[in-house]
């Protein structure tokens, strides 16, 4: 059987994407619905439309970019406080790992200020998306935890 969960993914502060794609992805028995709605501030304020029913929420950071990570965790913390995601794990992913002057996992943490998160399960992986180092250790633990939870 084939768990259904609905994902949504931001992609904080990055300037490749250009508005939203939605697919459907298979990983270990669970079928993700993914929301990549993008991180331009123009399209900010529609990412809420899409937080209805949203079990688990990956934030994607460049942890490469030190000067926007402020603008990250501000935005973060914005989303986190909408009513539609309180019950959401969050999985952060420290992009970008693969440069030589990247943050890393425990610095990026400090950065986004995961640790006052309190009430809500998390969890930061350290990934490089153009080899695909992480991305799978990331996907376990939001599929693991989703699936604990329901």
């Amino acid at each position: 059987m084939i768990n259904q969960l609905l994902l949504l993914i931001l992609s904080a502060i990055t300037h490749s994407l250009s508005g939203f794609n939605v697919e459907t992805v298979e990983y270990k028995n669970i079928s993700f619905t993914v929301w990549d709605v993008g991180g331009q501030d123009k399209i900010r304020p529609l990412w809420r439309h899409y937080f209805q029913n949203t079990q688990g929420l990956i934030f994607v950071v460049d942890s490469n970019d030190r000067d926007r990570v402020v603008e990250a965790r501000d935005e973060l913390h914005r989303m986190l406080n909408e009513d539609e995601l309180r019950d959401a794990v969050l999985l952060v992913f420290a992009n970008k790992q693969d440069l030589p002057n990247a943050m890393n996992a425990a610095e990026i943490t400090d950065k986004l200020g995961l640790h006052s998160l309190r009430q809500r399960h998390w969890y930061i992986q350290s990934t490089c998306a153009t080899s695909g180092e992480g991305l799978y250790e990331g996907l376990d633990w939001l599929s693991n935890n989703i699936a604990n939870k329901g």
